[in-house]
């Protein structure tokens, strides 16, 4: 008879740990419907064009690989480029604080491991730091 050990939860991806792919599309479709419906996030929503279907399709591929995931996005866009995708866009801080806040709440509602918030938190509000370009 063989044992196999439990997998330790700390040691998975914030991908794995987040659910996959359908974890991450919750993630990014909750991040989105914020944004569009919240008024505190209105200027944040203006950044966008007049449809978000593009910008959760892209968010999604991205952040899979970015939390550990299958590269979906490389994979079908190159390298992401971050900064430089972002550039046409003005991106101050008041943009940079609405992403980060809604990204929080997202995060919130799509029932993330608490131990994982605080880590991916930081990430994403250096990433968003980043992409001040204004």
């Amino acid at each position: 008879m063989t044992t196999q050990a439990a997998p330790d939860a700390q040691a998975a991806t914030p991908f794995a740990r987040l659910g996959g792919e359908e974890g991450v599309r919750a993630l990014v479709d909750r991040f989105y419907d914020l944004m569009d419906l919240e008024p505190e996030f209105a200027p944040l929503r203006a950044v966008h064009g007049a449809s978000l279907a593009h910008a959760r399709d892209k968010l999604h591929l991205f952040l899979c690989g970015w939390l550990g995931g299958p590269p979906l996005y490389a994979s079908r866009y190159g390298h992401p480029r971050l900064r430089s995708r972002h550039l046409p866009f003005p991106i101050g801080a008041r943009e940079r604080d609405q992403w980060v806040a809604c990204m929080a709440r997202a995060l919130d509602d799509a029932g993330g491991p608490d131990d994982l918030k605080a880590p991916l938190m930081e990430a994403f509000a250096g990433t968003a730091d980043w992409m001040v370009n204004r």
